[in-house]
């Protein structure tokens, strides 16, 4: 990433915070870095706390706090009674960021979504592949690419999706963060001036915050769109100060030098609940955390070598050490909170000396790997070097050898999606729109192999179950064909199932109107300070 305009100094944070007596200024500790601005190529929550929520806006949104679907950039849609048919009725008078680099000439309309869709959807579009590597691994890992059969411009505030199938789940697919609808005008000028990278860098949209400027693992800045479609924001500037250790993210929030600071350590949630000057909000996480194997590789390629070192891993040890009492074990690839969870099926045992006769009976022996451990928290996953490392004292245990690796977050997400990708990689999940198929599609379907699919596992009999949920309305029928492809996950073994996790955000107490967000996000439209 490029360096944009006057950057904010780590020491000027402190300025920010005092504000003055014209501007509020509301200071977010994240986590790390965006991988970029154009949300649709990737999948991390880092990257759409940055992008998506602030930026952006969809033809229909989440209401807050909740995964209830409500009016977006469209105010009404129709569905024909066949489902193959969307007609959504767009907003008029929807302003486009005006910023030192870009000044709209016209309001959001049809283009913008033509435009926003068509580019994953169409390989011979303009900006399909606009730098090199660029994939759109929501999109393809939801099979869009085979579902929707065209998107046509009735007129400029009229769009239609016209649908090769029925999509249970389609309007809530749009709520979510790949589904951000972004400036066609915008494009058109980066495309005539040579620069269509900066559509990564440079970001315009429609939503509550408008980018002002960007210094790599260090600081982003918004300011509030003042000609927001749904009113101006109580706080005038928006300053993620990025802070990817944990403990100085608690230290930061604890003498003022922040509001509000996700993903705290288990160890310091308490802490922080006592302070006088802050609040801990907290809630059951819809969410996973794994440890995906590489099955086209040998011997991961193997059920029952997977499932031997399933066997091997002591999860009580792990919710103790990285979790400490803020999770429970997962048995399932969904959470239990989420409708169609199976929990009829049993967990792998804790097992070593089996795990062991196991692999031996494979003629698996002197087994060395690797385990891939984030470098940054999750919800799903609060250190996921500690987790590596007591994963790789229980492989040890029955003779596997382990050595941790660990990258840079942006390269992390795209070296792990690798046909080829050694090892196995620590990775979880948290849900995008409340429908179990954006875990078992998206994290598991064959249509995301290298992409969304970490274990790079593609199962027939899995895949015809979880496409026939898809175009069932039903959900009582939707829920037994879910259970039936989690039997057929836990028989395959592509994912050691880890944990879900309680999530806490503690902010201070001059934070007002903030959401927990069901569905992992940080959003502050709607957040004020108080004086």
């Amino acid at each position: 990433m490029k360096k944009f305009g006057k950057l904010l100094a780590a020491t000027a944070l402190m300025g920010l915070m005092a504000g003055s007596a014209y501007a509020k200024t509301l200071v977010y500790c994240s986590e790390g870095s965006p991988e970029g601005f154009d949300v649709a190529p990737y999948t991390a929550g880092t990257t759409f706390d940055a992008s998506s929520k602030p930026l952006y806006n969809r033809l229909v949104e989440f209401k807050r706090g909740t995964s209830q679907v409500q009016p977006g950039l469209a105010e009404s849609w129709e569905v024909s009674e066949d489902g193959l048919e969307y007609t959504f009725n767009l907003r008029k008078g929807v302003k486009f960021h005006t910023t030192s680099f870009f000044t709209p000439t016209r309001d959001f309309n049809a283009d913008d979504v033509l435009f926003s869709f068509n580019r994953q959807r169409l390989a011979d579009h303009a900006w399909y592949e606009y730098v090199p590597g660029i994939s759109w691994e929501y999109f393809n890992g939801m099979s869009m690419p085979d579902l929707i059969k065209d998107i046509e411009k009735v007129d400029d505030y009229t769009v239609k999706f016209v649908l090769n199938r029925p999509e249970a789940p389609m309007i809530a697919n749009l709520a979510m963060d790949f589904a951000s609808i972004l400036s066609a005008e915008y494009a058109q000028q980066l495309e005539e001036a040579g620069t269509k990278e900066l559509l990564n860098q440079e970001p315009v949209g429609t939503g509550p915050f408008q980018f002002v400027a960007y210094q790599k693992d260090a600081v982003i800045r918004y300011a509030a769109h003042a000609d927001y479609w749904n009113g101006k924001q109580p706080i005038d500037d928006l300053v993620f100060a990025i802070t990817t250790d944990a403990a100085v993210r608690a230290q930061k929030l604890k003498a003022g030098e922040c509001h509000v600071a996700p993903y705290p350590n288990p160890a310091d949630i308490e802490s922080l609940a006592a302070d006088e000057n802050l609040v801990m909000m907290e809630q059951e996480g819809l969410n996973v955390g794994y440890l995906a194997y590489n099955t086209q590789i040998a011997p991961f390629d193997n059920a029952k070598v997977r499932k031997a070192l399933n066997m091997a891993i002591n999860k009580q040890a792990i919710l103790d050490a990285v979790f400490q009492g803020a999770g429970q074990a997962a048995k399932n690839p969904i959470p239990p909170t989420m409708w169609s969870y199976n929990n009829a099926i049993e967990d792998d045992p804790y097992d070593p000396e089996a795990a062991k006769a196991m692999l031996e009976a494979e003629g698996v022996s002197d087994l060395s790997m690797e385990i891939w451990a984030m470098p940054v928290q999750r919800p799903y996953n609060p250190n996921a070097r500690r987790m590596a490392e007591v994963i790789q004292a229980d492989f040890a245990k029955i003779g596997v050898d382990v050595q941790i690796v660990s990258y840079e977050w942006g390269e992390y997400l795209a070296r792990s999606s690798e046909l080829d990708r050694k090892g196995a990689v620590l990775l979880g999940w948290t849900g995008d729109n409340g429908d179990p198929d954006n875990f078992l599609a998206v994290l598991l379907g064959c249509d995301g192999v290298g992409g969304s699919n970490r274990a790079q596992w593609c199962n027939d009999e899995f895949q015809a179950l979880i496409e026939e949920a898809k175009v069932t309305s039903d959900q009582a029928e939707r829920t037994k064909l879910y259970e039936e492809a989690q039997v057929v996950f836990k028989r395959e073994a592509p994912w050691a199932t880890i944990a879900h996790s309680v999530v806490f955000m503690p902010m201070s107490k001059k934070v007002q109107g903030y959401v927990m967000d069901p569905l992992g996000g940080h959003w502050f439209d709607g957040v004020d300070l108080a004086e």
